[in-house]
């Protein structure tokens, strides 16, 4: 395990990824407190749920093929209701920690600010703090492909690991794409890929954390409410790269503003992607076609109307999964292949259904503006657009102004509604429709879309306040649109 001394641990934050870090150190024979702010949290309950865990782990772990490298046999270690207890209130953890400290780590939920107040309470006691994704890559026994950005991650991400999981058995996917890695890296081997999808949350909180080939597929502003400057969100991407060596690939777009000043820092050795020059050594995309070059070879290798994906951001998604397979040493055929058989992932401007002559598109994942940008640009037909939800200090000029006469209506719902309408305005677009909920939106649109024309939930904003989660105001879209 490295550094870090496991025997008790403190996790702070009890949702998906805190239940799984506690999961994960139980099975391997250690305790844990689990901490929340929530006085009114059902303890108990939250306990069973961390050794419920555990066990889902452990047959897991067990499930392995016999002889599988480093495989614990009979794996015997107990788990007992003494190996988990529950904390809350920050006067009960500010009172453990002055009177009797005695964590040997304390693993961070990604959800957590690092610069909040439980954080520096936690350092302040003396505690080293990790996050989750660093206690997984503790018993993490193969490789990592690693994949970063602003938008198009959870694509990137599903793509490559269906190339991988075409050129081997032995693939994880795991991370902010939903799957927590403590989950999963029990399953991990000598001979095994894990390709990740990783936040900026999550790698604020990473230290050793070693992917053999990265990718940062952009940055533009985001989550700038947790990280107060561009600056520092920048620097949580780039952390991406901080344990690699030039023995690593990073992979980087050559259209982002930020990709010249870091090709110096970056300690790995860069491959670029471009989707506006061509690329001396690396990839590219010129009207729809899919170049690589090397070694002065120029090659086609494949033609955006052979996939399934739609706009060039997903072009851009393309090569950034092609060039980490690449570099991962698997055949082109393979990658190829793999490209032309992807359908767009959930909820990332996926086509639901048509009606009366109309299309519906479902882009919940359009939580920032540059990503629903890129669901404008990708729309063939006179669009209704509904927008709005949680504000996350973002900014909307841009997004407004991507409109360039193909939005015929802006349907707009949720907490920043009148900062959009306010910028919309500001900007000469009038055609505003304000509601109360999503189902009024799409009842709206319903009763105003023409024949040729679509539809296309992209927010530009967080759910939360209404919905759970981006997938939860995606499927309820969807559940409203084939009710029509």
């Amino acid at each position: 395990m490295g550094k870090y001394n496991l025997a008790y641990a403190l996790i702070i934050g009890t949702g998906k990824s805190g239940i799984a870090a506690g999961g994960l150190i139980i099975e391997k024979g250690y305790a844990v407190t689990l901490y929340d702010d929530n006085t009114e949290l059902d303890r108990d309950e939250c306990a069973k749920k961390v050794l419920a865990k555990a066990e889902e782990i452990r047959a897991a772990e067990n499930s392995m093929p016999a002889g599988t490298d480093d495989k614990e046999p009979a794996l015997q270690r107990p788990i007992g209701e003494k190996s988990c207890r529950v904390l809350t209130g920050i006067d009960a953890l500010e009172k453990e920690l002055a009177e009797d400290c005695h964590y040997s780590v304390c693993v961070l939920s990604p959800g957590v600010p690092t610069d909040g107040a439980v954080a520096e309470m936690v350092r302040n006691a003396g505690v080293p703090v990790i996050g989750e994704i660093e206690l997984a890559f503790l018993f993490e026994k193969g490789k990592v492909l690693a994949i970063t950005g602003t938008n198009g991650k959870t694509t990137t991400t599903t793509l490559l690991g269906e190339i991988m999981q075409r050129h081997q058995n032995d693939v994880l996917v795991v991370g902010n794409i939903g799957t927590p890695y403590t989950e999963e890296v029990v399953k991990s081997r000598e001979t095994s890929v894990t390709v990740a999808e990783i936040s900026s949350f999550q790698l604020e909180t990473t230290d050793t954390f070693h992917p053999i080939v990265s990718a940062i597929l952009n940055l533009t502003p985001d989550h700038l409410n947790r990280h107060h400057t561009m600056e520092n969100y920048v620097r949580a991407k780039q952390d991406i790269t901080k344990a690699q060596t030039k023995d690593n690939t990073c992979v980087l777009n050559a259209e982002d503003p930020y990709t010249d000043s870091f090709l110096e820092l970056c300690p790995a050795s860069v491959v670029l992607f471009s989707s506006g020059k061509e690329i001396a050594d690396g990839f590219w995309e010129k009207d729809g076609d899919i170049y690589r070059m090397r070694q002065g070879q120029k090659e086609l290798l494949i033609r955006m109307k052979e996939t399934h994906l739609l706009g060039k951001h997903n072009a851009e998604n393309i090569m950034a999964a092609i060039a980490m397979a690449d570099a991962a040493g698997v055949p082109m055929e393979t990658i190829l292949a793999a490209v032309k058989d992807f359908h767009a992932v959930e909820h990332r401007i996926e086509y639901v259904r048509e009606t009366e002559g109309v299309q519906y598109f479902n882009d919940s994942k359009g939580t920032n503006p540059d990503a629903a940008i890129k669901a404008i640009t990708a729309m063939e037909r006179p669009t209704w657009l509904i927008g709005g939800g949680y504000d996350k200090d973002s900014t909307y000029d841009e997004w407004i102004e991507s409109f360039g006469g193909k939005v015929r209506g802006l349907v707009l719902l949720g907490q920043t509604a009148e900062k959009i309408a306010e910028c919309a305005k500001k900007h000469g677009f009038t055609d505003l429709y304000m509601v109360d909920s999503l189902e009024d939106a799409v009842a709206l649109c319903h009763e105003k879309a023409s024949e040729g024309e679509a539809v296309l939930l992209s927010p530009a904003c967080a759910s939360w306040g209404m919905f759970k989660n981006f997938e939860e105001r995606g499927r309820i879209f969807k559940e409203l649109v084939n009710k029509l």
